[in-house]
C-alpha cells in the first residue's frame, strides 16, 4: 500500500475538511489583492523573497516548538527543493510579475485553472491518485464556469487586450500549483508542519540569491507601510499558515480536491473587493459563487463506494 493510500485508509472527517478549504480558499483568495498593494513599490523577486524568508522562519520555530525533527535524509531535501519550488518560489513570483501588468481581477480567473491541469495530468500520464470520473470533470467544468459569472465577463474580454506574457506567467502558475499537490503526496508520512518548514526553508533558499541578482533590493527606496503591511500578511498569513493547511489537503481531500479550492479563490477575492475595495456586487456575483461551490463539492465528495471511510463532521 503505497502513503497516500494509508492516509486514505483512515477515516476523515469531511465537513472539517471541506471548512479547512474554504478557509485556505479565503487566505489565498486575500493574496492577489495584497500583491496588488505592494507591487508598485516592492519588485516581485523581493517580494517573494521576504514573504518565503519570513514564512520558513516561522514555520521552523513551530515545527521545533512542537517537537518536531526535520528530516537528515538528502533525497527528503532534494524534494523538499522541487516542491518548494512549485508551491512557493516559481507561481507566487510568476503571479507577482504578472500582476504588474494585468488587473488582480484577470489574474484571478486565470489562476482557477489548476483543477484543470491536474484532470489533464492525470488521464495523460495514467498516474492519477483519484478516480477520474463524469461527475469530477462537470465539477471542473461548473467550477470554471462560476468563476466565468462571478468576476464577469468585462473581466473576461480583457484577456485580449492585456498583456500575453503576464497572462502566460499566471497560467504558468497555475500548472505549478497543478504539479505541486501531485508532488506533494510523497510526503504524506510527514507531519503536515515538517512539509510546510522544509519546502518553504528551500523556497526562501531558491529566492534570496535571485533577488539580490537581480533587483539588488538594498538600492530600492523605502516602500511605504502599507506595502509592508501587505508582505507581511502574505507572509504569516498567505504563506506560512496557509502552507501548513495545504498540506493537511493533500492528504485527506487529494491533489484535485484542494486545487478545486482555487474556484473558491477567485470567488473570495471578488468578496473581498467588493467589502473592502467598495467595488459593485450583483446577482450575477451571487449566481457565480454558488456555481463554484457546486463544482467544489461534485470534486471533492467521494464516491459511494468510499463512504463507508469517513465519518460524519
Amino acid at each position: 500500500m503505497n502513503m497516500h493510500a494509508q492516509a486514505m485508509s483512515k477515516p476523515i472527517r469531511l465537513t472539517r475538511e471541506i471548512g479547512l478549504l474554504l478557509l485556505l480558499a479565503l487566505i489565498w483568495g486575500s493574496s492577489f489583492t495584497l500583491i496588488k498593494v505592494a507591487i508598485p513599490t516592492i519588485p516581485p523577486f523581493t517580494m517573494v523573497a521576504v514573504r518565503v524568508t519570513i514564512a520558513a522562519v516561522l514555520l521552523l520555530l513551530i515545527a521545533t516548538a512542537q517537537g518536531h525533527a526535520l528530516p537528515r535524509q538528502g533525497s527528503v531535501w532534494a524534494a523538499f527543493l522541487v516542491q518548494g519550488l512549485l508551491q512557493s518560489a516559481l507561481p507566487f513570483t510568476l503571479i507577482s510579475w504578472g500582476e504588474a501588468h494585468i488587473t488582480s481581477g484577470l489574474a484571478g480567473v486565470l489562476n482557477a485553472t489548476p483543477p484543470m491541469f491536474v484532470l489533464a495530468i492525470a488521464m495523460m500520464s495514467g498516474r492519477g491518485r483519484q478516480a477520474i470520473d463524469g461527475r469530477k470533470i462537470v465539477g471542473v467544468a461548473l467550477g470554471l464556469a462560476g468563476v466565468a459569472v462571478t468576476i464577469g465577463i468585462d473581466t473576461l474580454a480583457g484577456i485580449g487586450t492585456a498583456a500575453p506574457l503576464a497572462q502566460a506567467a499566471v497560467l504558468g502558475a497555475s500548472l505549478c500549483y497543478a504539479l505541486a499537490p501531485i508532488w506533494g503526496q510523497r510526503f504524506s508520512k510527514l507531519p503536515a508542519i515538517v512539509t510546510a518548514a522544509g519546502a518553504m526553508s528551500c523556497a526562501a533558499i531558491l529566492m534570496l540569491p535571485a533577488a539580490a541578482i537581480l533587483e539588488q533590493p538594498w538600492t530600492l527606496a523605502p516602500p511605504p507601510a502599507q506595502a509592508i503591511a501587505a508582505v507581511m500578511a502574505l507572509a504569516i498569513v498567505c504563506t506560512a499558515l496557509a502552507m501548513v493547511i495545504y498540506f493537511r489537503l493533500i492528504r485527506t481531500l487529494g491533489p484535485l480536491g484542494t486545487t478545486s479550492g482555487s474556484y473558491l479563490r477567485a470567488g473570495f477575492a471578488v468578496v473581498l473587493g467588493t467589502t473592502l475595495l467598495g467595488e459593485s456586487f450583483s446577482w450575477s456575483n451571487l449566481a457565480g459563487m454558488v456555481l463554484i461551490l457546486a463544482g467544489v463539492v461534485a470534486v471533492t465528495v467521494r464516491l459511494p463506494a468510499r463512504q463507508d471511510q469517513m465519518r460524519p463532521g
